[in-house]
């Protein structure tokens, strides 16, 4: 955590007076209403601070470790903040689908809350007429097959992009930071797909502001946050999470603005404020506001594209770095996937968007990448709206419900040799990712599950296979596969602690075997 232990305990010594009179007034009974069911089990508690210091710098193995010993639905105290984390496929199900409805509510950080985002946005607000409201908005015109296959051609151009970039750092013998150029792309897909403009460059010494300040949002949304687990203490900004993330979102929110009111000006000096000729999804936010009284204010439509704009760009970048670390880390493996493009789209071929359900082995390294790596390792967190029973024990009304699918992921009750990268496995086995496997739901399930995945599916593997079907990988400075850095660094995405440098090379020529052999 940011914070120190012996500071977070000073502080709480501290300030023991009026957290009493809060504790007290938050202290509810183990045993609640629904007949004599108890909340899960967990780790003894601290006074005041409760499970605070088991949560550690990467709460995703920390919460992992502990289930193995208090079960695959667990509890814990984090201040003021009952908490229930689940960790098997068959305790996620109940979460994501047996009780959806009821759980389906949103318990969102200090941050979130200090830009006013959790009373505008599709990913926070309540599953209420609002919330149903703008998910049909995103549905129908982002999202939806129609749309999908209108900004094919945007998806084309940007992959075409990434693949000149490469050439030019082959022929100069550079390596690539592959998660940035990654980034790149996946920001100019959704920029040009929301604004019809490219938002990042590949050149060097060009600014990386929209990363910097993507990566800072979700950063800032994600680490621990003494705020969270005593709101008594909000107004301090401690940990200055809140000054970080208003900044961060302030540029974004003002860069939107000049867009939206030079769209607006553009409609006003025309005689048919339409204009056929303009399909990107401010348009299309713009008519549904003009269409519809505003019924969509200018307030909602930033807050959206904040909203199409995270969940588009960093999620998928850093699901390619981690596909293309695991198979650099794996040379055998990386040699597989190569093949099986060849085989598919010939040497010189041209790849098509079509072309992914023919590539089963591409496919299976991307669910193994999902499965090791996701990028939101508990999902985003849910709140329980009323008191709800799983498995016989309490969730009680206003817990947060975290649904830990990294430690899924890793189970070994779930999959073989579940530390190791083995695309194999899905290879021949039914599992998919729309939330209907819990084994393996990295987008989630039910009401909530990520309205952004069918895009991901076109996007990511298409990003990963423009790499690979070009160009060999060497990693830099003569690190050797075995020796690459796999660390992961926690936040709402769950990045590579330390970027992924490798070096594009002349294709060698090499036999083609099916990725079976």
């Amino acid at each position: 955590m940011d914070i120190a232990v012996s500071q977070l305990l000073l502080l709480a010594c501290f300030l023991i007076p009026c957290l009493l009179l809060f504790a007290a007034a938050a202290v509810k009974s183990r045993r609640r209403s629904i007949g004599a069911a108890a909340l899960p089990p967990g780790p003894p508690r601290l006074p005041i601070i409760g499970n605070i210091l088991n949560v550690g710098k990467n709460p995703h193995h920390s919460l992992a470790e502990l289930s193995k010993v208090y079960g695959p639905v667990m509890s814990l105290k984090l201040g003021t903040l009952t908490t229930v984390v689940v960790a098997s496929p068959e305790a996620a199900k109940e979460v994501l689908q047996v009780h959806d409805q009821a759980l389906s509510g949103r318990t969102f950080s200090d941050p979130v809350r200090a830009i006013g985002h959790h009373d505008v946005s599709v990913v926070w607000l309540p599953a209420l007429a609002r919330w149903r409201l703008l998910r049909k908005i995103s549905a129908a015109h982002l999202f939806s097959p129609s749309r999908l296959e209108a900004s094919k051609p945007i998806r084309t151009n940007k992959l075409r992009e990434l693949v000149n970039f490469l050439n030019g750092s082959r022929d100069r013998g550079e390596a690539v930071d592959i998660g940035r150029a990654s980034f790149v792309t996946a920001v100019n897909i959704i920029s040009n797909t929301l604004f019809s403009i490219d938002f990042g460059s590949y050149d060097h010494t060009a600014s990386n502001e929209f990363h910097d300040l993507v990566i800072g949002i979700m950063t800032a949304a994600g680490k621990p946050n003494v705020a969270d687990y005593f709101p008594i203490l909000r107004f301090l900004d401690l940990q200055g999470i809140r000054k970080e993330m208003k900044s961060c979102s302030d540029r974004l929110f003002e860069v939107f603005q000049g867009f939206i009111d030079a769209r607006i000006a553009k409609r006003s000096s025309r005689n048919d404020p339409k204009d056929a000729s303009n399909t990107d999804v401010l348009d299309s936010l713009l008519d549904i506001a003009l269409e519809n009284g505003w019924e969509l204010s200018v307030k909602d439509i930033r807050h959206l594209l904040l909203d199409l704009f995270l969940a588009g760009t960093d999620t998928n970048s850093s699901t390619v770095e981690w596909a293309m670390a695991e198979l650099l880390h794996r040379p055998d493996t990386m040699a597989k996937a190569q093949a099986e493009i060849t085989r598919v789209i010939g040497k010189n071929g041209v790849i098509q968007e079509s072309d992914i359900p023919k590539l089963p082995y591409i496919q299976a390294v991307m669910k193994e990448t999902l499965r090791l790596h996701p990028p939101a390792p508990f999902l985003l967190p849910r709140k329980a709206e009323s008191d709800t029973e799983i498995f016989d024990f309490l969730v009680p009304k206003n817990a947060q419900v975290l649904v830990n699918v990294w430690a899924i992921g890793r189970d070994l009750n779930v999959w073989d040799n579940p530390s190791e990268f083995e695309p194999e496995r899905f290879l021949g086995r039914e599992i998919d990712m729309k939330g209907k496997d819990f084994e393996l739901t990295p987008f989630g399930a039910g009401r909530r599950i990520c309205p952004g995945m069918q895009l991901a599916f076109r996007t990511v593997p298409m990003m990963l296979v423009s790499l690979l079907h070009s160009f060999d990988w060497e990693l830099q400075n003569g690190v050797v596969p075995e020796d690459l850095d796999m660390e992961e660094a926690f936040g709402v995405t769950l990045h590579k602690a330390k970027p992924l440098f490798a070096v594009p090379i002349k294709k060698r020529v090499v036999p083609i075997s099916s990725p079976e052999t």
